[in-house]
């Protein structure tokens, strides 16, 4: 039986953990303790324009349902809130609150500490490696 510690699915996975715990612990640092792993994916994928539920669902790859609560528990807290679409009265978008900007931004600044951390230990020749390397398209659907 092949060890699975090297298998390039666990590495990845076991460095996306690592990342995800310091921003988490950074986060409650900062004031955004009460901000989940799962609220921290969600808010991964707002922008600067409002999403739509059904559009957030299937990039996390969970229900609708799922994204639906995720992000009630997000808007209780004041970092995002559901404002309707301009092209569908019927559709509820996602989109950051003033409170959930400033988040944004400390966890942007927190995010190239991190990196810095990273630089420190495998240095930064290899940090700009792995990154070009992860930004390569690895299927024929990706560009």
């Amino acid at each position: 039986m092949k060890a699975h510690k090297n298998l390039l699915r666990h590495l990845l996975l076991s460095r996306y953990e690592w990342v995800e715990q310091r921003m988490l612990a950074r986060a409650a640092r900062n004031g955004y303790g009460e901000v989940t792993a799962a609220m921290s994916r969600l808010f991964t994928h707002l922008g600067g324009r409002p999403v739509g539920l059904s559009e957030l669902a299937r990039r996390l790859g969970v229900s609708r349902q799922a994204v639906h609560q995720l992000a009630r528990e997000a808007a209780a807290l004041n970092l995002v809130e559901f404002v309707p679409s301009e092209t569908d009265g019927r559709v509820k978008l996602l989109r950051f609150t003033q409170r959930g900007w400033a988040m944004s931004d400390s966890a942007a600044e927190e995010i190239e500490a991190i990196e810095a951390e990273i630089a420190q230990q495998i240095g930064a020749p290899a940090l700009q490696t792995l990154r070009e390397l992860l930004s390569q398209p690895w299927g024929p659907g990706e560009r």
